[in-house]
């Protein structure tokens, strides 16, 4: 009996150990196999901000699988340090060839303006400047109050956006957004990025009018045809608009366009009535109501005293 137990703790063993065996052989060709399919990647350490150049104190490499790395990727950190972000780069974030300018350009500003466009500052202030809402990335348009050309039009300035659509490139010095309100406050200039018939529109807009930058949102791409506002145009008055709900794209906005400048809308007079025509005819005399049937009463005797009492 204590032999076949013996045996039975015996056997239970040996099928327990080929178990563990072949449980870990299957494990390390698996780690083995997955270590084959994994790449190196290099990926920012730290937050690099746009404009800088990379060093290598800010890239570390780490391990990717081959079916999940991202394209325009680097395996080797030498080959990105001196290149210019054109980007934010985020800690733990792969540094790809699309975040990075052209090898040989220079840091700062110039490397982050594209190929066919320029670079112009203008003076702002808190009115100017949207109070300080104006950031690097935001998209603006150019207004411009200017007197009209021709004598007949001396002493009658008009206001007119003369610029659509542009992109704030820096805020002061700042190539990213500031770090808190007093920084944004304290901004007097921005950079615009302009191309160079845009360069041109602004250089004169800004020389003989006031300029007013005026903040629009940066999914709306459409191009806005105005004829100006003068001072024969201001005084015309304007109807009301809907007003969009907070958060609302404007795909979604129901709202009709808005008059052309100089066009008055007036409500049509609410139609009067008619007299008919001839003499008003007489009135007609009321007619006479019948008489109300008479109540039942009786006779009562008090004494000597007589009465009648009616009932309702």
């Amino acid at each position: 009996m204590r032999n076949k137990r013996l045996l039975f703790v015996l056997g239970s063993a040996v099928v327990f150990g080929l178990l563990a065996a072949v449980s870990v052989s299957r494990y390390l060709s698996d780690a083995q196999a997955s270590s084959r399919n994994m790449n190196n990647v290099v990926v920012a350490k730290v937050d690099i901000p746009i404009g800088t150049k990379v060093a290598a104190e800010q890239l570390s490499t780490v391990q990717f699988p081959s079916n999940a790395i991202p394209e325009g990727t680097f395996d080797n950190a030498e080959k990105l340090v001196g290149r210019v972000t054109v980007t934010n780069v985020a800690a733990r974030e792969p540094v790809t060839d699309f975040k990075l300018a052209p090898e040989g350009s220079a840091g700062g500003l110039s490397a982050v303006i594209p190929a066919g466009y320029r670079a112009m500052t203008v003076k702002v202030d808190d009115v100017i400047g949207v109070a300080g809402f104006l950031q690097p990335g935001t998209m603006v348009d150019v207004l411009t109050v200017i007197e009209q050309p021709g004598q007949m039009s001396s002493g009658n300035p008009i206001s007119k956006i003369v610029l659509q659509n542009v992109k704030v490139l820096a805020s002061g010095q700042n190539l990213d957004k500031p770090k808190d309100e007093r920084e944004a406050d304290a901004v007097k200039a921005v950079t615009l990025q302009v191309t160079p018939d845009q360069a041109e529109k602004l250089a004169l807009a800004s020389t003989e009018g006031k300029l007013r930058l005026v903040l629009r949102n940066g999914i709306d791409q459409d191009d806005e045809q105005t004829q100006g506002a003068d001072k024969r145009s201001l005084l015309t008055g304007e109807r009301a608009m809907p007003a969009p709900e907070p958060g609302s794209l404007k795909s979604e906005q129901k709202t009709q366009p808005p008059p052309a400048s100089g066009q008055v809308f007036r409500r049509a007079p609410r139609p009067q009535p008619r007299a008919a025509d001839g003499p008003k005819p007489a009135a007609e005399a009321p007619k006479p109501q019948p008489a109300s049937p008479p109540r039942p009463s009786v006779e009562m005797i008090q004494g000597t005293k007589k009465s009648n009492v009616e009932f309702p």
